[in-house]
């Protein structure tokens, strides 16, 4: 039987983890099969997960014979460290760019949520290292072959999913010996077909889709094949601004939010959201130079900030791999302009320069652009910008994608609809570090920036697989996201859609 099951990501949109197994005919043999990704909670999909003994794998593995990677956001890679230290010792199988950026990615995932130990991190880090299996986009890479006991074999595949650099869809071609009932038991998760005979399924889990015409990346194409898809839901129940919208938007939300000579804080993820930001204001600064963003400094001398070592080093790495970027950004290039290092890009390092340049913006009144991590506001340096300057209707926080339930970053977007009106004691507030912060900036959100497929972008993927697969089992959404997805495909395509338990 080959059989689909779920550890994570599915009563929420972090946690990913999903399980692909052949159980054998003979049922004195072991079954075999893959991790697709496996990701740490966060938020909601995180209460009562407060230790590593609640962080730990709480599912068999001894039949796991790999890991394969979609990509590394640490809702999809975050509980490595754990899944070694349950026994895994198969190979972890990834796109060639993810395979440079995920010890960068778990090596701030382990000083923050798993030791401080460097000795530690270090030998967690070789081992992870030595795991790495790096496989090019469009080659077929076999991860088991058909033997005595499994009687099966499964086959994997990249395709580029357009989330951010070295993300991917992942295909994966199985075959495996039937037993005797009845084919399909989709609902289980299950294809048997008849005894003894052989049955080829093509699988594939969509990690998370990129947003159509986002910066950098080329949008995803729908595979040739899929007999059963498991695709996210994160923005089941809405589209994004279009491209022209979104940037137009980005630059009023600038110019409105600067003209008081407040700070423009945007809590962004480390690897995507960064970098496409970057990417269209060092657009707008080449389109509008000479013109103001705020009273006296035009856009050529607004001063962008990202203070967060990990998102500079991923920008780094982005630049380094500039042959993946698509051909809107290869003609950015060849006109001799550095869309992630121009020159009024400051890169902030030390704690001691993040503390400074918190303590400044906070006491002066300088128009600025700062980008810190974390995304969701639930760590990290935007942490202390946020202490800092909430409490200040001069500022601004600006978020451009997607924020969890039970978040902070949630909590200011929904507690703070009157930011920048009336006294502090009128404000809504939000808690960080267990101490209430009045949110008195203004609250600002701009969701064509998501690195994540539209509802559209969705229906689209399905549509262009050439025959509709067997079943489609939604993961990765809240209950709302993925209601109103299950409707638009029950509706659009020729599937049994299931929302994966």
């Amino acid at each position: 039987m080959i059989n689909i099951s779920h550890h994570g990501a599915v009563s929420g949109v972090t946690g990913s983890c999903h399980e692909l197994s052949i159980t054998p005919s003979d049922r004195s043999h072991p079954s075999a099969g893959i991790l697709i990704d496996c990701g740490l909670f966060q938020g909601a999909d995180a209460a009562g997960k407060s230790s590593v003994a609640d962080l730990s794998i709480d599912f068999p593995l001894a039949h796991i014979r790999a890991l394969v990677l979609t990509h590394v956001h640490i809702d999809h890679v975050g509980r490595i460290p754990y899944l070694l230290a349950a026994g895994f010792s198969g190979p972890i199988i990834c796109t060639e760019p993810s395979a440079i950026m995920l010890p960068e990615i778990l090596e701030d995932a382990l000083k923050i949520g798993f030791t401080r130990d460097r000795a530690l991190i270090e030998r967690v880090l070789g081992l992870i290292r030595q795991r790495l299996v790096s496989v090019p986009y469009g080659q077929w890479h076999s991860v088991f072959v058909a033997d005595d006991e499994t009687g099966g074999s499964l086959d994997v595949h990249f395709q580029p999913a357009g989330h951010i650099l070295g993300s991917a869809y992942v295909e994966c071609d199985v075959t495996a010996v039937g037993q005797e009932g009845a084919h399909g038991a989709e609902g289980e998760g299950e294809h048997v077909g008849e005894q003894g005979e052989l049955v080829n399924e093509r699988i594939v889990f969509s990690g998370d889709l990129g947003a159509a015409h986002a910066p950098l990346l080329t949008a995803p194409v729908s595979p040739k094949r899929a007999d059963r898809l498991v695709i996210e839901s994160t923005y089941g129940d809405k589209d994004h601004e279009d491209r022209t919208t979104r940037r137009l938007r980005l630059k009023q939300v600038l110019q409105s939010a600067l003209a008081d000579g407040g700070t423009v804080i945007v809590p962004a993820f480390s690897i995507g959201r960064t970098q496409d930001l970057l990417y269209e204001i060092e657009s707008l600064i080449h389109e509008f130079g000479a013109e103001p963003v705020a009273l006296g400094v035009p856009w050529q001398n607004l001063e962008i900030v990202v203070d967060s070592p990990l998102a500079a080093e991923f920008t780094r790495i982005y630049r380094k791999l500039k042959p993946m970027w698509d051909a809107e950004a290869q003609e950015v290039l060849s006109q001799g302009r550095h869309s992630l290092g121009f020159d009024q890009l400051t890169l902030i390092n030390s704690h001691a320069s993040h503390l400074e340049a918190v303590e400044y913006l906070a006491s002066f009144k300088r128009p600025a652009v700062v980008l810190a991590g974390s995304g969701m506001c639930a760590g990290g340096r935007v942490v202390n910008y946020l202490k800092a300057m909430l409490g200040d209707a001069r500022n601004d926080v600006l978020f451009v994608g997607y924020q969890a339930s039970g978040t902070p970053s949630r909590d200011i977007l929904k507690y703070g609809s009157n930011a920048g009106v009336g006294t502090p004691d009128q404000a809504g507030w939000v808690e960080l570090d267990d101490k209430r912060y009045p949110i008195c900036a203004r609250i600002h959100q701009v969701g064509g920036y998501s690195a994540h497929a539209g509802q559209s972008d969705l229906l689209n993927f399905v549509l262009g697989i050439p025959n509709a697969p067997r079943e489609i089992r939604l993961v990765h959404g809240d209950d709302g996201a993925k209601a109103a997805l299950k409707k638009l495909f029950e509706a659009e395509v020729k599937s049994q859609v299931v929302i994966a338990e």
